[in-house]
């Protein structure tokens, strides 16, 4: 495993590390605490050393199976939690600092935590991003002991780069993928002149960078890849990063002409990702033992030449920029 610094709160990370939507969200099977335990387990087996989790992931069972593993290791794990969602309508005048808190400190209690090491927003509306007093809450937080960071997941760029303007936030989780480039360009460099971390959610694109699927693909109907390909439930960016499956696939196909001796795409298409220096780490999630083993097996492939970048790059730009480019 390689570890990379998150941005100013000094911590090191693995460069590979683990998201856990599918422990405890809609990915169309039943959230089971077996199943959880053994693939946070087999992750920390492979040196991955740092978690994300939210609140509302299986409205609170993801965090439970965290903290049971917490429990029961001894190595230092690093735990990111997200608080903001469960606002319902999830509106810029539902986000009250004695909201926030309140889901701050139920978060710890369901992960057994005196202190979180990083909570982060949770794709909030963008107006939050111009509400001081919810960023000065967090200072409160960190005073009384119950946080040690602030992060913030976004779905713009533009939220991004209105976060980094507040000095108490310390990292940007943002969709960066090879079929969602528009982070590596501003936002990136503003990151790395502000000591930001760049957490780089949904790499797979919903599991499209993959090259599993096909146009006879049956997405289970409690799925979000199928029930949110429009944006009915929550931000269509969250869906294959937001692009027309149809569309996807004909991508995809492309690249699959690239590495024609590749079977699973998936480890590819992280590599890809952190060839950027100013990502800290990436987390894409896991339902199985096998797709934590699957993830790390980027580490052990060798480096991508720059031809091979430029040809993937270039799939991006003829099919995928006009659709999505400007859109986050």
């Amino acid at each position: 495993m390689n570890y990379r610094k998150l941005g100013k709160t000094n911590f090191e990370i693995s460069e590979i590390a683990l998201g856990t939507w599918q422990v405890g969200g809609k990915w169309g099977s039943p959230f089971n605490d077996k199943t959880a335990d053994e693939l946070l387990n087999t992750a920390i087996d492979k040196g991955i050393n740092f978690i994300d989790t939210a609140d509302v992931y299986e409205n609170g069972l993801s965090e439970k199976a965290v903290g049971r593993l917490l429990r029961s290791r001894s190595e230092r794990i690093y735990v990111a939690t997200k608080c903001g969602r469960h606002i319902n309508p999830h509106v810029n005048e539902g986000y009250q600092p004695k909201v926030l808190q309140k889901y701050v400190e139920d978060s710890l209690q369901r992960l057994g935590l005196e202190t979180l090491d990083l909570i982060q927003l949770h794709c909030p509306p963008t107006e939050v991003f111009y509400r001081p007093e919810i960023f000065e809450l967090f200072d409160k937080l960190k005073q009384e002991g119950k946080i040690q960071n602030l992060g913030v997941s976004v779905e713009k760029v533009e939220e991004g780069l209105k976060a980094m303007e507040f000095e108490n936030v310390t990292s940007i989780q943002i969709i960066f993928n090879l079929f969602r480039q528009r982070p590596s360009e501003l936002l990136f460099e503003q990151a790395k002149k502000k000591d930001v971390g760049i957490i780089a959610r949904v790499p797979l694109a919903s599991g499209l960078l993959t090259g599993k699927f096909s146009e006879k693909s049956i997405f289970d109907s409690k799925d979000h890849r199928f029930f949110n390909r429009e944006g009915t439930a929550f931000d269509k960016g969250e869906t294959f990063s937001g692009i027309n499956y149809e569309l996807g696939l004909i991508a995809v196909n492309e690249l699959k002409k690239l590495f024609p001796e590749v079977q699973n795409l998936a480890p590819i298409a992280l590599q890809w990702i952190l060839n950027f220096k100013e990502v800290s780490c990436i987390i894409p999630g896991a339902s199985t033992e096998s797709h934590v083993v699957s993830n790390l097996s980027t580490l052990d492939l060798p480096a991508l030449t720059p031809e091979k970048i430029a040809a993937m790059n270039e799939i991006y730009n003829h099919y995928i920029k006009k659709e999505v480019h400007n859109l986050w």
